[in-house]
């Protein structure tokens, strides 16, 4: 028996060929059985009739260009629509010789999207980038921007106040310094306005022709709603989920109530709202623009719903950190910003994502206050006599554009939750 080998000496056979590979796949998933085996037969059969049909209507019979919808008839697919209203399924009603402003603010604001999604710009150069692109995008919208002297004053305070707060125990004392000269200049600008010594003067800035917001459509506008309303939403709803686990009762009570309140309605609800009723409670002679009620109701809306899923992330967490935050003699904010948030967030992003991923989507519901979206503004196209009787390609070409973005946003999301998860403890 001395050239029998030892257990572990043993040379291990191979698996067969039939349970390796690509047939050993399709033998255990799709073929492990004779039903199984049946119906992945009639699945592919009827994906093939399927896929060989919309192929013949969209590619080989479709009509790409044609001078009206009459042209189309008795064909397949009628592309020409899309060709012949393509400026106004993406800029809507917006001034036709001045759309080259609405697709420089996309670019502008896909540039922000895209840089914001690179994590080695994750600090004060991404402030300014948004800072910059968003005054560039409104002001490629209308064109001309007037901004008063107290806002600018208040900017000043909130940012000076902001910045020493939460740099003040970390910050060298020339930054800290400078922070306060900041919040100085602001709070003595306020309060020289409000004794009226300084007028209400504004910066006026105009190197376009006006365009109102009744006039904006498209693309730019489901970004602008989505990114804003969203960017906006994302550090309220921050606060809201810490307030609701506060240790104050007035605070918890308040957010409670907020949240419960606005997940408790429909987003319907809140934009006929700010469109219709808002405007009964202002002062006489006083109006707020319809898009930017839309927009903070959009916010309102996304914050109550984010607030709850970083209350989530918040609870998942042990409590061993905050008592190892305390025990380091951190104070409530840095405790918050350096130890509690970041994990928390961590946490939370697959449903953060989704949640962001549903109000883009959910902008198309603009509508119902009159303003018109890219969705909405795809279905106007429809409206043309001339080509009438085509809503397939309209709404096949407006959901290819959705699930371009709303993958790219899924993408990133499974991308952004295995960079962060790298390195701990599974």
């Amino acid at each position: 028996m001395a050239d029998v080998l030892s257990a572990n000496e043993r040379q291990q056979l191979p698996p067969p060929a039939s349970e390796t590979g690509a047939l050993g796949w399709l033998r255990k998933n799709l073929f492990s059985s004779w039903g199984n085996g049946i119906t992945t037969v009639v699945l592919l059969v009827a994906i093939f009739w399927l896929l060989t049909s919309f192929l013949d209507w969209a590619v080989v019979n479709a009509v790409w260009t044609a001078p009206t919808g009459q042209s189309c008839r008795g064909h397949g697919a009628c592309w020409a629509l899309i060709h012949e209203k393509y400026r106004f399924i993406f800029f809507g009603t917006f001034p036709y010789n001045e759309q080259w402003r609405p697709l420089l603010a996309v670019i502008v604001m896909l540039t922000m999207l895209v840089t914001s999604a690179d994590r080695r710009m994750w600090n004060a150069r991404l402030v300014w980038i948004w800072a910059v692109g968003s005054f560039l995008t409104f002001l490629l919208m209308l064109g001309q921007i007037h901004i008063p002297l107290a806002l600018i004053l208040f900017v000043a305070l909130a940012v000076g106040g902001v910045g020493m707060l939460l740099r003040g125990s970390v910050a060298a004392p020339a930054e800290l310094n400078g922070w306060r000269t900041l919040a100085a200049i602001g709070a003595i600008g306020i309060l020289l306005r409000l004794a009226g010594v300084l007028p209400p003067w504004s910066l006026a800035i105009a190197p376009f022709t006006y365009v109102e917001t009744g006039l904006w459509g498209g693309l730019p506008v489901t970004l602008i709603l989505a990114t804003y309303g969203l960017l906006f939403g994302f550090p309220y709803g921050v606060l809201l989920a810490l307030g609701r686990r506060s240790n104050l009762p007035l605070i918890r009570g308040l957010c409670v109530g907020f949240i419960e309140l606005i997940r408790g309605v429909p987003l319907i609800s809140l934009l006929i709202m700010a469109s219709v009723m808002l405007p009964l409670f202002l002062p006489s002679g006083m109006s707020i623009d319809k898009f930017l009620r839309a927009l903070v109701a959009i916010i309102l809306f996304s914050g109550a719903y984010i607030a709850e899923i970083i209350r989530g992330g918040l609870q998942s967490l042990p409590k061993g950190q905050f008592e190892a935050a305390d025990a380091m003699g951190l104070n409530y904010f840095q405790k918050t910003m350096l130890v509690i948030l970041p994990q928390a967030l961590r946490v939370v992003i697959p449903p953060l994502i989704n949640t962001f991923i549903g109000f883009f989507k959910d902008t198309s519901l603009v509508l119902i206050i009159g303003i018109f979206d890219f969705l909405n503004a795809a279905n106007q196209a429809l409206v043309d006599p001339n080509w009438a009787g085509f809503p397939s390609e309209v709404y096949l070409f407006a959901a290819f554009v959705y699930f371009c973005f709303c993958f790219s946003m899924s993408r990133y999301s499974k991308y952004l939750e295995i960079e962060l998860n790298k390195g701990t403890r599974r």
